[in-house]
């Protein structure tokens, strides 16, 4: 109850760093996670897969728990032992095992009808031509009308070299013999190999969220406050089973956190430099600012992380959930679908160092670094920089997902009913985003040095 009234607060005050280079590589060589996506072998019956690469097709996705059990909690003690399997156009992606699966998310958990889960295998596994893992997530997105705002988001972070960015493969999923509509497949956010590939036992991986930390989850023993600007903070790894000395794992957390800040409130550029992944920083921050993520300024669902050793920076990332941005109507956030109206606000700032915004109580962790002349105009030459490939290239990628499962999308809006056509809606998304990067142009020229 705490939580839902801590939302609809929230939703009133909406209503009224790796060393080397500083340039990243725009548009990189595809990772090694999608080495086969240029599969073609189909499966009989379906002409459409020829259209498309195979990571643009739509597969299916079957969960049938042990003995139908209801999946109608999020809670780690409430995962329902359950047999996956997917059908795919590409044969080689065919995939049957066991598993188990639960709920998951907050907001999305709590208010919307069609629900988004998470799958934990019992062995690893390559899914549908990503790297091989145990723990899935199948994003819902029941507030998005297009299906593609995290789509978008993940292929500009992969189009920047972001490090460790999310792929999207869309599926269809039948529970129980219950067809509940198009889901976005992809990685759960975390330490791995194939994920955030960090020490298990001498990385942090830490999540700045509201509904993770103390003040929402004070029963949790992985979360704080932040030293320097009072954010709430989730470890998310190393577990405290894992670490030399649980006891002390918040504290330590808190601590290596502290240096980052402090360079930060200091806008001390040559400091940041040492121990933070600037221009990974510059990106990530322009990503959120662009597409108005007002998750910054609660803050939810940012993550941060930083290998072991001295001479391992901080990085921003990897890019999470953005069904908040885009201009969403949050005076109707538990019913509405209602995104794109107006494409001139901000969340940092058009003075982020002075917290000249429509979100004016946004972290200053987020804009201090504006107080620094050398930042601000790195800022300025990686924008102009983004900007040509943003409708060029990170767009018609984007698109090509929406154009593959269309069909697809046509079934989810029969399931689920909404006030929105994907079609429609999805013109006005790329209305939006040509109107937003003109805008944009004159928030990061206007940028005082």
């Amino acid at each position: 109850m705490k939580k839902i009234l801590r939302l609809c607060l929230m939703a009133l005050l909406f209503a009224g760093c790796s060393s080397g280079n500083d340039e990243a590589e725009l548009i990189p060589e595809p990772a090694p996670q999608d080495t086969t996506k240029n599969e073609t072998t189909e499966m009989p019956g379906t002409p459409k897969a020829k259209e498309y690469a195979a990571q643009y097709r739509v597969a299916k996705l079957f969960i049938e728990t042990d003995g139908g059990q209801a999946v109608d909690s999020k809670e780690k003690k409430d995962y329902r032992a359950c047999t996956i399997r997917i059908e795919s156009d590409t044969a080689v992606w065919n995939y049957e095992g066991r598993g188990r699966v639960r709920g998951r998310g907050n907001s999305t958990w709590l208010w919307y009808p069609k629900k988004p889960y998470r799958i934990k295998l019992d062995e690893k596994a390559s899914i549908l031509g990503l790297d091989e893992e145990k723990d899935w997530v199948l994003l819902a997105n029941y507030r998005d009308p297009t299906n593609l705002m995290n789509t978008f988001v993940f292929e500009m972070g992969r189009g920047l070299d972001m490090p460790y960015t999310n792929h999207t493969r869309f599926v269809e999923v039948t529970l129980n013999g219950d067809y509940i509509g198009l889901y976005q497949l992809t990685e759960q956010v975390e330490q791995g190999k194939s994920r955030v590939n960090i020490s298990g036992k001498q990385g942090w991986l830490l999540s700045l969220d509201v509904d993770d930390g103390p003040a929402e989850a004070p029963e949790e023993e992985d979360n704080f406050w932040s030293q320097v600007y009072r954010m709430p903070v989730c470890v998310k790894s190393p577990e405290a089973e894992d670490y030399a000395t649980p006891e002390t794992l918040t504290e330590d957390a808190s601590r290596a956190l502290a240096t980052l800040e402090s360079a930060i409130h200091n806008n001390d550029y040559e400091a940041l430099d040492i121990i933070c992944d600037i221009p990974v920083m510059i990106d990530y921050l322009l990503i959120q600012e662009f597409i108005y993520n007002v998750e910054v300024a609660a803050p939810r669902s940012i993550f941060l992380f930083k290998d072991k050793g001295d001479e391992a920076k901080w990085t921003f990332g990897p890019l999470w959930d953005f069904d908040a941005g885009f201009d969403f109507d949050w005076g109707h956030m538990t019913t509405g679908h209602t995104f794109f109206s107006d494409y001139r606000e901000t969340v940092l700032g058009t003075d982020p160092a002075r917290h000249i915004s429509n979100y004016n109580y946004t972290p200053s962790f987020f804009t201090d670094m504006w107080k620094s002349k050398k930042f601000v105009s790195k800022v300025k030459n990686r924008w102009k920089e983004i900007r040509p490939h943003i409708m060029a290239k990170f767009w018609p990628e984007a698109k090509t997902y929406a154009d593959a499962a269309a069909e697809a999308m046509e079934r989810d809006a029969k399931r689920w009913p909404i006030d929105k056509q994907p079609k429609t809606e999805i013109n006005r998304m790329e209305k939006w985003l040509n109107s937003r990067v003109v805008y944009m142009d004159n928030i990061v020229n206007g940028y005082p040095l």
